[in-house]
């Protein structure tokens, strides 16, 4: 397989692949620190995490529209604006979403999955309905436009350096709310002992609304996040449910530094096997490689010991 590439050729296809993977790691951390902690804190298989991405990218690209047709002088800086309203848009969906369906089904995972994959098909028809179901893409500002020369052989484009910088940002966000602030106390409560957390007055119901909406919240900052490296379609999210699932399940669930350590993982492998393999041979190799280590660590990378 490397036969015929030289030692310098090896070097600079490793370094690009390596930064490829780097984006590919960005949107599946920002992907999986939402369903990290859905599914790890809650026990709540969400298969409509992917809709609440793809729901962050069409308002980032609604907000583009916007801008470029009416605030044209401020388009340059839209982006910022169109990452709020993304999370906030998933996230009051997603309290929707957990007031009116999930809290019925805790403690049933198989009940949760078969209801959130009928949402996912709801939002995705409804996606189609309203966008159409040809994808669509974001306009770029000029200030992300090209890319970063490394060496002679070596670029970074612009917008993949800002979706790593974005997503540095997102994850210690997540780590002050998780460890540092009084939800994430509350949360880390509530998954330890459900019972005498509710008995020492705090609101369980409230902590899991705001936690499975944080959750969809920073699948919709992914979306946006998405837009500046692929297409938006109905369709899209589906593409990154299953390395979603793959990366939260490998890193150890309920784990945040165990998700960010598998993503790396798993986006590194993947993108260096399909330069010099298909896409989906890559995948399968990727795939068959992670399921022989949880065969021999079965709770992951990092598992998090709970007190029963």
């Amino acid at each position: 397989m490397f036969e015929e590439y030289t030692m310098s050729e090896l070097t600079s296809i490793f370094a690009m692949q390596g930064f490829a993977g780097l984006i590919l790691f960005s949107v599946l951390v920002l992907m999986a620190l939402g369903l990290a902690i859905i599914f790890g804190q809650m026990g709540v298989i969400n298969m409509a995490h992917g809709e609440f991405m793809i729901l962050g990218a069409y308002i980032t690209y609604l907000t583009s529209i916007v801008f470029s047709e009416h605030l044209p002088d401020l388009f340059s800086g839209y982006f910022f604006l169109a990452m709020i309203l993304a999370f906030l848009g998933s996230f009051f969906l997603g309290a929707f979403v957990e007031w009116s369906m999930i809290r019925h089904l805790y403690k049933r995972p198989l009940d949760t999955l078969l209801a959130t994959w009928g949402l996912s098909l709801i939002l995705q028809q409804l996606y189609r309905t309203i966008f159409g179901a040809r994808e669509v893409g974001v306009s770029i500002p000029d200030w992300m436009m090209g890319s970063y020369p490394i060496t002679d052989l070596i670029e970074v484009p612009i917008n993949g350096i800002f979706v790593m910088v974005l997503t540095l940002f997102i994850s210690l966000g997540v780590y002050l709310i998780m460890f540092k602030s009084s939800l994430g106390k509350q949360t880390r409560a509530v998954v330890q002992n459900r019972d005498m957390a509710g008995a020492v007055g705090i609101n369980t119901e409230k902590v899991d609304r705001y936690t499975y909406a944080i959750g969809c919240g920073i699948a919709g900052i992914a979306g946006s996040a998405f837009t500046m490296i692929g297409s938006t379609g109905p369709t899209a999210g589906q593409l990154y449910i299953v390395d979603t699932f793959l990366v939260v399940v490998f890193g150890g669930a309920s784990n945040l530094l165990g998700t960010i350590a598998s993503a790396f993982t798993i986006s590194q492998a993947q993108s260096t096997l399909e330069f010099f393999l298909s896409g989906s041979m890559a995948k399968v190799l990727t795939l068959l490689t992670v399921v022989g280590i949880l065969m021999l660590l079965p709770q992951g990378l990092f598992a998090l010991k709970i007190r029963r």
